[in-house]
């Protein structure tokens, strides 16, 4: 950040369309551990632990919004909508839109490797701010701020018809953490010719990250790359 916090203060709450009553709460959710550990002595507080809320309250409000909205939509669909709304990609592109990456307090070897810019970080930070709004003007307040900026991917879907494209994301995903592109396999044929199940695995870098399985090969690759999508999330892998 090239400017102080409190110089910056309006700015960014004029990004995100909420003012803070305390603005020490908005600080924290753009605090990475990297700056505060570069500054040990202020003992300053960081936003892992408002990231683990805001992923909590994001939950909770999409999901709402999900069983408001889409009455005749399964579990098993409202589920894989979610997933797609809340995925690290989506909340990173939404981050991105915001400029919160421009604001977040980073330590100089953050700095240097493009934090700013990282997908994991800025989507982690965007958890971050959801739960320092929550705590500052309650869940009547972060629910408008998650409608205003982040539930329109929903209604994109539902004009699509719901149509996931995953191979996508996970590409864009693999290519930012990882620059590589995934590499599709057809690991298995069943069936009769015009009755056929297939068995597609994806890999970044030899790497196994998921398994999908359909009566196309397309279909069995998008299944492929969101179980990929899912465990990246979920393992924040950086060796592969």
């Amino acid at each position: 950040m090239h400017v102080s916090f409190s110089e910056n203060l309006k700015k960014i709450e004029k990004s995100l369309g909420y003012t803070f009553k305390k603005s020490s709460r908005l600080k924290e959710a753009l605090t990475h551990k990297s700056y505060a550990h570069e500054k040990q002595k202020e003992r300053l507080p960081f936003n892992e632990r408002l990231e683990f809320l805001g992923d909590a309250v994001l939950e909770l409000i999409v999901s709402e919004y999900l069983y408001s909205t889409y009455s005749d939509y399964t579990e098993a669909d409202l589920s894989k909508i979610k997933a797609y709304v809340v995925q690290e990609s989506s909340l990173a592109e939404t981050a991105r839109d915001l400029n919160i990456g421009s604001y977040l307090l980073l330590g100089k070897g953050e700095e240097m490797t493009g934090g700013r810019e990282k997908p994991s970080l800025i989507a982690d930070a965007f958890e971050s701010v959801l739960a320092a709004i929550y705590f500052d003007g309650g869940l009547k307040n972060a629910k408008a701020f998650v409608l205003r900026h982040l539930i329109h991917k929903v209604d994109k879907l539902a004009a699509n018809n719901f149509v996931f494209d995953f191979k996508t994301n996970l590409q864009e995903v693999a290519q930012a953490k990882f620059g590589l592109l995934p590499q599709y396999v057809i690991h298995n044929e069943e069936g009769p010719e015009h009755k056929k199940i297939f068995d597609v695995k994806v890999f970044i870098n030899d790497t196994f990250i998921g398994s999908g399985r359909g009566r196309t090969k397309k279909a069995a690759a998008q299944e492929a790359a969101q179980a990929g999508l899912k465990k990246i999330k979920e393992s924040h892998e950086t060796d592969l």
